[in-house]
């Protein structure tokens, strides 16, 4: 297919853009692209919506997987083209989209070329932006069936030059988690509220002190407040509940679940001493994501052959990625490709993932493949 058709197939992915989990026409519209350029295997309805393409060499040799994202974000797309999204409130909006077009090329280039030796599994995820979704593959069952040696993905950088590969050895992204602490007491008349159990207090204390925690940590942490909540708007009544919402974040892995395990030692704490029922939540979570050294040798060599720039990015990016979750299960390694100084940041309303950044991401991606199977 040439570079035209694969971006035509990009716009047409930006176009009808799906939710987490609810990826269904994105997965129908990549069965059939892969269908035609007949894959050793395929695996379907993979931790959900996912969908796993598998290319085998004549030899024995490793098993190295490519990870893209099928889902896109609940945020309106602004930005006018004839490709805009047709989804009201929902758009392509990190470039998910073309991460798919990527590994849609890779597939050709082996379909065309098998490798020597070993295999290649083009693995489309599910959910990556509510990091649901790599918990769902590994989750399943039939995972065991293409379970790597290697794991590989980039991910599009806006605000760094056209193409240039952003390295890292160690962690490359915090992990994080959403978070939230539940107060239960007791509702009174508002003229009485001695009679009832006012979270207010302990509320208070917690919004104070939380955020304290995360200095506590040997490296990098951070606990962001997002939301609070207490009572309702009931004038008559003394609040009988409330919560208090975060997202929790760190470089390390122990160091988060540290942070976890102290604020709730925190709330605990105060909520005893109020008389309080406390409840905990968590949504969003993040691994750490983790590059093997090894394969930063293997993607740096890759991008030295190809003529591309490298840059080294001296600490790890704050924001998370599903991906982490693969570097527990096995070496993998995630790369930066940059999108353009002057590129909207990922998450705006006008971003839109630039497609002159396909063919780069199929040499490099095809450029490890041939580097480790021939």
């Amino acid at each position: 297919m040439p570079l035209s058709e694969l971006i035509d197939l990009r716009k047409s992915l930006h176009r009808q853009p799906e939710v987490a989990f609810e990826e269904h026409q994105t997965a129908e519209r990549i069965l059939e692209f892969f269908q035609a350029l007949n894959p050793d295997h395929i695996i379907t309805q993979l931790g959900g919506t996912g969908l796993a393409f598998i290319f085998k060499g004549e030899k024995p040799g490793k098993r190295l997987l490519f990870r893209c994202e099928l889902d896109a974000l609940p945020i309106e797309d602004l930005k006018k083209s004839p490709y805009q999204s047709q989804i009201l409130g929902k758009g392509h909006l990190c470039g998910h989209d073309g991460h798919m077009t990527i590994i849609c090329g890779l597939g050709e280039k082996l379909a065309a070329n098998r490798p020597e030796s070993g295999e290649v599994i083009l693995l489309f995820q599910p959910a990556e932006e509510t990091g649901d979704g790599a918990k769902a593959i590994l989750a399943d069952p039939r995972f065991k069936q293409i379970s790597p040696d290697f794991a590989f993905a980039l991910h599009n950088l806006p605000g760094y030059p056209m193409h240039q590969i952003v390295m890292r050895k160690g962690t490359f992204a915090a992990g994080s988690t959403g978070m939230t602490i539940s107060l239960t007491g007791k509702t009174s008349h508002s003229a009485h509220p001695e009679a009832g159990i006012n979270p207010a207090k302990a509320l208070a204390e917690l919004i104070q002190e939380l955020p304290r925690l995360a200095k506590q940590s040997k490296g990098f942490a951070l606990l962001t407040l997002i939301h609070a909540e207490l009572g309702s708007l009931a004038f008559g009544t003394s609040a009988g509940k409330g919560s208090l919402s975060m997202t929790l974040r760190a470089f390390d892995q122990q160091d988060l679940d540290g942070l976890i395990e102290k604020v709730k030692e925190k709330a605990l704490a105060v909520a005893n001493s109020e008389s309080l029922k406390v409840d905990f939540g968590f949504v969003e979570q993040f691994a750490v994501s983790v590059n093997d050294p090894t394969l930063y040798n293997i993607v740096e060599k890759v991008a030295q052959n190809l003529g591309l720039s490298l840059t080294e990015k001296q600490e790890p990016f704050r924001w998370s990625e599903d991906f982490g979750l693969f570097s527990q299960a096995c070496p993998a390694f995630l790369f930066g490709l940059g999108a353009g100084e002057d590129c909207p940041q990922l998450h705006e309303g006008t971003y839109d993932f630039p497609d002159e950044l396909i063919e780069t991401g199929v040499r490099i991606f095809e450029g490890i493949v041939r580097k480790v199977n021939g």
